[in-house]
């Protein structure tokens, strides 16, 4: 039997993970939903946990996406009072 988390549980432990440890659980629910073998019910709980780890995974990528423009901004307004 698949190993499926509950709906009551699906998202109340996501906000938590790291980026590597989102990534990781959806390439695993991920291959869960490949291999098949689970109960309607269980495709569906493990698709709306992907689709929240996939959530999380982007939030993570946006952040860091707005950390290194402004790391940029500030390295380019630096360099921009020298001169």
């Amino acid at each position: 039997m698949a190993d499926v988390t509950t709906p009551s549980s699906a998202g109340d432990d996501i906000d938590d993970l790291s980026y590597e440890q989102a990534r990781d659980e959806l390439v695993r629910v991920v291959a869960e939903l490949e291999q098949g073998g689970v109960t309607l019910e269980q495709s569906i709980d493990l698709w709306e946990r992907g689709e929240a780890l996939a959530r999380r995974c982007e939030q993570w990528l946006i952040g860091a996406k707005e950390r290194l423009d402004a790391a940029r901004s500030a390295a380019a307004e630096g360099g921009a009072s020298r001169t």
